[in-house]
């Protein structure tokens, strides 16, 4: 039998991280640690996201997608990182492990962090984008990114405890996060398809932490240690988690930012919804005192989290090279 990711069972952390308890949030802790420490994947469970929301916007994921193409390109993505983004319009050419040779096989829709007008600060601040249709979409895909953001903020207290700080020795970071909800839509691999036509080429997340929630039709695969694929085979209420660039960096390298990719073998549509909470723009991301062992330099120089993220997002995404 292949290697399976662990599951962290997150019981109670709601009210763990507003109470502030260490002790619980050790407790859960400690086994997001080893799992980050062996794969920078896991699955979680009993995360408190209620399945309802989560269907609900799964639902209007599809019916958007569904919309004809020219109906969709009225929102399509503006300088701010935001709406419709079409068919294979991103090729990602910063992976570690391989050259990407051709576009991504999928298509989305990209909301961010709200920004009120006039509080523009950050490279990506800015109007997010909403479909006229369907009905109901709004509503929906509101609700699920705030019920994202709240299990992230949760979250994050428990991955300070974790990395050795107390329980809001992270919130300083989050005041103003940069969040990205991400409706994506994968088709069918064609039956011929090149061995390297991906619905997502091999990668890592850029930010701190990825929270996915995925459809029954599985293909995403997480690269192994030992540099084998390992299948994240979809679980009920569970949601896939996985250390960003950012996570890797500020943990000093103990936890790991690991490759993954997407191939839709299923013969059917796949969607998921990956939720990406990240630090605000302008933070200074190095290696935490508490992760780096005395007398030992630090494997990471500081880079400012915004200035990373743009040198990626400029990279990889077609339009960005057409404004």
């Amino acid at each position: 039998m292949g290697e399976t990711l662990p599951i962290v069972d997150l019981s109670g952390l709601a009210e763990a991280a507003g109470a502030g308890d260490a002790v619980a949030l050790a407790r859960m802790g400690g086994a997001f640690d080893a799992a980050c420490r062996a794969f920078g994947f896991c699955y979680i469970v009993n995360h408190g996201v209620d399945a309802d929301v989560r269907r609900a916007a799964f639902a209007q994921s599809a019916a958007f997608h569904a919309l004809p193409l020219a109906e969709k390109q009225r929102i399509r993505i503006n300088e701010a990182h935001r709406g419709y983004m079409g068919m294979a319009s991103s090729v990602i050419v910063t992976s570690s492990i391989e050259k990407a040779t051709r576009p991504n096989l999928s298509e989305s829709f990209m909301l961010m962090h709200e920004v009120a007008p006039g509080a523009e600060t950050g490279p990506l601040d800015g109007p997010n984008q909403w479909p006229e249709r369907p009905a109901g979409f709004r509503a929906a895909i509101t609700a699920y990114d705030a019920a994202l953001r709240h299990l992230g903020q949760q979250m994050t207290r428990m991955i300070a405890v974790a990395l050795g700080l107390p329980p809001a020795g992270l919130d300083a970071y989050f005041q103003r996060p940069t969040t990205f909800l991400r409706l994506l839509h994968y088709p069918p691999s064609p039956p011929d398809a090149d061995e390297r036509q991906y619905g997502s080429a091999p990668h890592t997340d850029y930010g701190f932490i990825t929270i996915l929630a995925q459809d029954n039709r599985g293909g995403l695969q997480v690269r192994s240690r030992g540099h084998r694929w390992i299948d994240a085979t979809p679980i009920e209420d569970a949601f896939v988690v996985n250390i960003g660039d950012m996570g890797a960096r500020w943990s000093n390298g103990r936890w790991r930012s690991t490759p993954h990719r997407v191939i839709n073998r299923s013969g059917a549509d796949r969607y998921s919804l990956p939720y990406f909470y990240d630090m605000a723009a302008d933070v200074a991301v190095a290696p935490l005192p508490c992760c780096v062992p005395a007398g030992t330099p630090a494997q990471f120089p500081p880079v400012v989290y915004g200035d990373y993220l743009m040198e990626r997002i400029d990279a990889n995404y077609a339009y960005r090279k057409n404004t």
